[in-house]
This record gives structure tokens, sequence and C-alpha cells, in this order.
């Protein structure tokens, strides 16, 4: 079987696309390679896997239509997991456009094309972003009406766009959405990796609505466990909730983090930011039901393995 990735230079799509290389899967890699957050990040993660023969790279934008035709003519691609978009609650507040392109242009580009050659299943990433401050947990029952910010409208946007796909086109399509996922070499812009640096560095780490935020926190062999699921799931049309099923205060996350550098760590407290949700956590009760999947490392365990791995990394 052939599988097309978007963006698998990214944290969660190289572990994804590595993991489906390791099991025999065919990979087909697209990727604009930007420099949204460090270059060297990313290529170090192409250079492991073009050590596996059965992984094909194509440097292209998905904007391009003729790109994508390209990839479907050289390849038969009988399945689609779609993670390419632009992330980040406070970057659209910076560049809005940003979301436009990637969120909405992108994923229409790619669902059409998975129409043109109907393709088995289309899986691709959403957000907790997407509930706001809804009650918690959230359900994938629960309405999703009132986005906080562009980034969490553009993925509800897809979320519905995917579902009139799978109405009129009879496209199996399968949202996940994801739940602060962490991991050494990841986004460099999520809340670990900020905390971790600078109190590695001895800088002062941001601490918005005055500390009292709470997030969930989810590893990374937890979620590519949860995409690897969705791909063996039948369905017409579907969305599942991945994350670790518990809920941490931000300065819990801090102490942690404390107890494996032996720093401390200098704390700014300031208001909160537009489009920031206070809390989020989930119901996984559905997706544990149908996935038989299960999320298996704690936050304690994934702060000590990051910060093991994030020194390696950067000694390296």
């Amino acid at each position: 079987m052939t599988i097309l990735v978007t963006w698998s230079s990214w944290f969660i799509w190289f572990h994804t696309a590595k993991k489906l290389l390791e099991q025999g899967f065919s990979v087909v890699w697209f990727d604009n390679e930007n420099d949204y957050y460090d270059p060297n990040l990313k290529l170090s993660r192409r250079t492991i896997l073009e050590s596996y023969p059965k992984f094909n790279f194509y440097k292209a934008d998905l904007k391009d239509k003729d790109d994508l035709q390209r990839v479907f003519e050289e390849h038969t691609i009988e399945k689609i997991i779609h993670l390419a978009a632009q992330a980040g609650v406070r970057y659209c507040l910076e560049n809005p456009s940003a979301y436009l392109d990637s969120n909405l242009i992108w994923f229409f580009n790619i669902i059409e094309i998975a129409k043109e050659y109907n393709v088995e299943k289309f899986i691709y990433a959403s957000s907790s972003s997407i509930y706001g401050n809804s009650e918690k947990p959230s359900s994938i029952e629960d309405k999703t009406d009132s986005p906080l910010s562009f980034y969490a409208a553009t993925k509800k946007a897809n979320e519905l766009i995917a579902h009139s796909y799978s109405h009129t086109f009879n496209l199996s399509t399968i949202g996940l959405r994801f739940f602060t996922v962490y991991w050494p070499q990841g986004r460099p812009d999520m809340a670990i990796p900020i905390f971790v640096k600078k109190i590695l560095q001895g800088e002062s780490i941001d601490l918005y609505n005055y500390g009292e935020m709470r997030r969930d926190f989810t590893y990374i062999d937890d979620i590519v466990e949860g995409i690897i699921a969705a791909l063996a799931y039948e369905t017409q049309f579907w969305i599942f909730n991945l994350w670790w099923d518990m809920t941490y205060e931000l300065e819990h996350v801090i102490e942690l983090i404390e107890q494996h550098t032996n720093k401390k760590a200098i704390k700014n407290y300031l208001p909160i930011q537009p489009g920031e949700v206070k809390e989020t956590s989930a119901d996984i009760s559905h997706t544990i039901k149908h996935f038989s999947w299960t999320p298996k490392t704690s936050l304690e365990d994934g702060i000590k393995a990051y910060i093991d791995r994030h020194q390696d990394f950067y000694n390296k």
C-alpha cells in the first residue's frame, strides 16, 4: 500500500511516516520545507526517512495543483494522511493570511484530488482549539461553532469540508483532533519546548492568564498509534479526539521540568492573549472504543524522555 503523508518533516508527520515505513508501507512525502521554524530540524528528519527504500520525497507546494497531479500520476496513492497546516493560535494574530493559504486552500486542493483519484481514505489533522471555552471535558458531540481564533475557525472549516465530500462524493474521511502533542525536536513554538529551552538558558517564561491555564499534553508515540489506528478504521465520516486523558496546570509542567533539569524557572505572569483558551481536555472514551487505542505515556515519563533526548540532540 502506498500512503501520501503531507509535511512529514514536521515532528508529528515525521514520526508517522517513519512508523509506516517500518511497517513496510510505501510512503510519498509532500512538503514545501518552509522556514516557519529551524530548517535544520526538518533536514535532519528527512535524512532519516531517506534511508528507507520505500520513501519518496517531493519538495513542492500544495497550492500548486500541477505538483499534486504529478505525484498521483507517478504513484498509485491508496490513502492520504493530510497533516500539512499552519499551526499555532498566537501566530494567526500576526499573519492570518498564512492560515488562509495553508489550512483552507491546501486542504481543498488535497481533498479534491483525493476525490478525483478515488482514494480509499482521507485522514486529516484537526485540533482541540475548535472546542474554544466550551464545557470540559470536550466531546465530539459538543457544538464547535464558536471558535476563539482564526486558526480554530480554519480547522472547523476543514471538518465541514470533509463532511460534505464524504456525503457528496462517497469519500471516507477521518478527522483527528490533536491535543498539545510534544516530542524533542518538535515545534519550537509550543509550551514544553519553550519552557525547556528557557529554563536551560536561564531566561524568563511568559505565563499567560497569570499562570491559570490547564492543558493536556500528548506524547508523540501515542498520537502516532492513533493515526495508524485510523488507517485501519472503516467509516464514511468520523472525528476522534486524541490525547493523554488528563489535564495539568502549566505550573505543574514547569515543576516537572525543573526537577529533571535541576534548574529553577524565572516566571513572568501576563494576561491571557486573544484567541487562547483557558483549558483543553477531552472525552476519549469514543476513540478508545472504536480504535482499541489507549494512550500509554504519562506526562511525568514524557517530560523525562523529552529532556533526555532534547539535550542529546542539541549536544550533537
